[in-house]
């Protein structure tokens, strides 16, 4: 697999192919050099996909929920055979660090294994009416889900939301971001290997595919993981449409750093949170406040962390931060660095492009940063902690719940009251106290504002798959 040319193409009506007409190139973002093309879906394309979709639509429904779940469980032992497969184009397209890509991987292929399961026991409720009737609410397919996904770990994702929605009975057309393409479209293959055509389409493109996607009327349902900015175009278009949107979308995610806790574990778990996949995490850290009592010593053990870190490669077994996804996105990235240094934050470490090919940015710590700053308001999405010192516990807190988004928010602290306060008082879809990852299995949360909308994940998002119908059955009269 390594260095070999991987394909990207559209799966339409159980057909791989592309159309002649537009393309764009992927470069790996370590080395700058081309991983792959991919072809652009045009409107004839998604026009095609979409019949084929609806062709398939009603015979999917009909298939008995188990034999849709024993096909999904086959899919999730080929994706774990594959895993290494994956995990190689995952790094080559995207920069992730291998061991981390092939646990995304992984991932995915669990929660294909969960949702085979789940999707069988999926039920709805029976009512209590009158003696001479039925009354029930039964779950069934929305019908078409288009699925728009994204880049930063792409199996993982993709797998929550096409097993969902397939293992419930509806029919899928997925558009893979166009920085991943080859990752998903071979996960894709896999997938669709037993699959009637139609069940499963595949449109790679650009923002304009996904557009034409997400405003086609025959969609009942647009699933989509990604930015603020695409979540609410889709929002939009799903308006005018009448189709469900299911959102999860950008997090400017705090970390709130109690007295009282030791300073250098503090630090350590706030190098995992902003530092992990090179900050390209949903519920990555994004902004930190630190109380006072304890901020210098943390300020020093996070440097120390984050200058500890090893750049390099996603290929290179010894790497723990790789590259960002591309040069865009780091010089974005790096221009929230350098718009808060002119504003008076000073910076600790990091903070400088360094020489050479690929999209990398070094861990970087920001202190005397101040709510007005971008890299303390907007989605950075890269290895940047910025850190404002906190008078006490009730600042931070209230800095913590400043913000248009509401995906997640992380609590460091040894006072069981204060951990009360903030789950119960933080304006977010997920607490964690005392962890900036982890948590049980099948958790699902609904992200709150700008961070969109809607169950992405556990038991919940078969609810979100399907819509429920009450039935009433009532006795014919015997009368004359």
């Amino acid at each position: 697999m390594a260095g070999s040319t991987p394909r990207a193409q559209h799966l339409i009506d159980g057909t791989w192919g592309a159309a002649a007409g537009r393309t764009f190139d992927v470069l790996d973002p370590a080395t700058g050099e081309l991983v792959g093309s991919a072809p652009v879906a045009e409107a004839a394309d998604v026009r095609a996909a979409l019949d084929a979709a609806l062709k398939a639509r009603d015979a999917w429904a009909r298939t008995a929920p188990a034999e849709r779940g024993g096909w999904l469980a086959r899919a999730a032992s080929r994706v774990a055979a594959a895993a290494d497969e994956l995990a190689e184009l995952t790094t080559r397209e995207m920069g992730k660090p291998l061991a981390d890509a092939r646990g995304g991987v992984l991932a995915g292929a669990g929660t294909l294994a969960q949702y085979a399961e789940l999707g069988p026991l999926h039920r709805g409720k029976a009512l209590q009416g009158g003696w001479a009737a039925s009354d029930l609410m039964i779950p069934q397919p929305r019908g078409v889900v288009a699925a728009i996904v994204p880049w930063n770990d792409p199996v993982a994702v993709a797998c929550g939301l096409l097993g969902a929605a397939l293992v419930t009975g509806n029919v899928v057309v997925l558009k893979p971001s166009e920085r991943a393409p080859h990752t998903l479209v071979r996960l894709a293959e896999l997938l669709a290997e037993d699959l009637p055509p139609g069940v499963l389409g595949v449109l790679c493109g650009d923002g304009s595919t996904g557009a034409e996607l997400a405003g086609a009327p025959e969609v009942d349902l647009v699933a989509h993981v990604g930015s603020t900015s695409a979540g609410r175009s889709i929002a939009a278009a799903t308006a005018r449409t009448g189709a469900k949107a299911l959102l999860e979308n950008g997090g400017k995610d705090p970390l709130l750093v109690d007295a009282g806790v030791d300073p250098r574990w503090a630090a350590a778990q706030a190098a995992l949170g902003a530092f992990a996949n090179a900050g390209q995490i949903c519920t990555s850290v994004e902004r930190v406040y630190v109380h006072a009592d304890v901020a210098e010593e943390f300020l020093a053990a996070l440097v120390e962390r984050a200058e500890g870190l090893r750049l390099g490669a996603g290929a290179d077994p010894f790497t723990e931060l790789g590259p960002l996804v591309d040069v865009r996105h780091r010089d974005e990235v790096h221009r929230h660095v350098t718009e808060a240094v002119a504003a008076g934050a000073q910076l600790l470490c990091g903070g400088k492009l360094p020489d050479g090919p690929g999209a990398f940015y070094p861990a970087t710590v920001l202190a005397g940063c101040t709510s007005d700053m971008l890299v303390m308001r907007e989605e950075t999405f890269g290895p940047v902690a910025p850190v404002q010192v906190v008078p006490s516990f009730e600042a931070g807190l209230a800095a913590s719940a400043e913000s248009e988004y509401g995906l997640a928010a992380t609590v460091l602290t040894a006072d069981m009251e204060h951990a009360q306060r903030a789950w119960r008082e933080l304006p977010v879809g997920t607490v964690k106290v005392n962890a900036v990852f982890g948590g049980a299995p099948g958790g699902a949360a609904e992200p709150r504002g700008a961070s969109g909308a809607g169950f992405g994940y556990g038991p919940e998002l078969l609810d979100e798959m399907t819509t429920t119908k009450v039935v009433h059955v009532g006795t014919p009269s015997r009368t004359a």
